[in-house]
């Protein structure tokens, strides 16, 4: 893949953790890749469709970028009224990170206004008596938000999986310095076992009858909303910067993916669902392939000197 994608996606963790980070990180696309979240397709809740693994979990993406790109942060959870404690203590030099809120619950958001299973993280940099401010990676810099309106996102009972209530992240600090390269290596330790999980193929097969039956209409909404276009861009990512690694192997697979999970918007908004169940039924082996590319990859990688 010799162009990168530029724009927008819903890189909402990785690009929160690169504004914490600032010029010391890695940038988004490498801490999405080391977060884990491009390798796999899994069926979750009411049958939704995720363009991640089984095992695959929002919170072990964030641990999991910030341990590979050498970070460290305090976390608390479960009380509100310490978690808005440390939102007091938030400035724009001491940011913290305050997720997953439930992103249809946010008061700016606009087109929403319930509860849609849609995780999200805010990046606070201060409270100014009980306005909350804080940068929206979606598309919402310098937002507000009262402080009982963002408590009433925060309660982590409306996603798929379980969730801890008022987490929230601060005293982010760099621990090593890693390069990208040495990142991206690490994170294919973490695309096998992410691809190892069981029900990828199955995933893929159920997704196909989803399409081909009458969708619900969330079904059809967090497809068409968010996760084709998240599923393909993390995917464009990882098969460009792997690439660039010199990683040939999984990079062409990566590219191949990319491309069917792209190709999906327009025939699922067309309603070309016979289409779009072909395109998961051609996904339904890559992922195998794309694992064994990885291991391959793995095996190729030039040991310790001496």
């Amino acid at each position: 893949m010799t162009l990168t994608y530029l724009g927008n996606s819903p890189y909402c963790a990785a690009n929160s953790l690169s504004i914490l980070f600032g010029d010391e990180g890695p940038g988004p696309a490498v801490l999405e890749i080391a977060g884990g979240s491009p390798f796999g397709l899994a069926i979750h809740g009411d049958d939704i469709i995720y363009f991640s693994s089984p095992a695959w979990r929002p919170e072990f993406g964030i641990n999991n970028a910030m341990e590979l790109a050498g970070w460290e942060c305090d976390r608390i959870h479960g009380s509100p009224t310490d978690a808005v404690a440390v939102l007091r203590q938030a400035t724009w030099d001491k940011p913290v990170l305050a997720g997953p809120v439930e992103m249809g619950l946010l008061p700016y958001v606009p087109g929403l206004g319930q509860a849609v299973g849609a995780d999200h993280n805010i990046v606070v940099i201060g409270v100014e008596g009980d306005t909350v401010r804080a940068h929206d990676v979606i598309g919402w810099p310098f937002v507000t938000v009262g402080v009982d309106a963002l408590l009433k996102t925060w309660e982590g009972n409306t996603f798929a999986y379980e969730a801890d209530a008022y987490a929230v992240r601060f005293n982010f600090r760099r621990v090593r310095e890693v390069d990208r390269e040495t990142v991206l290596r690490a994170a294919m330790h973490t695309a096998v076992d992410l691809l190892s999980a069981p029900g990828i193929p199955e995933a893929a097969e159920r997704a196909a009858q989803l399409v081909e039956g009458d969708l619900k209409s969330m079904q059809y909404k967090y497809l068409v909303e968010f996760q084709v276009q998240a599923g393909a861009r993390r995917l464009a990512d990882a098969a460009m910067l792997y690439r660039r690694l010199g990683s040939h192997g999984p990079a062409e697979i990566l590219e191949r993916q990319a491309l069917l999970v792209g190709s999906l918007q327009l025939d699922l908004m067309t309603q070309e669902y016979g289409r779009a169940a072909a395109t998961f039924r051609a996904l339904g082996p890559t992922y195998a392939e794309l694992r064994q590319a990885f291991v391959e990859a793995i095996d190729d990688q030039p040991g310790p000197a001496t």
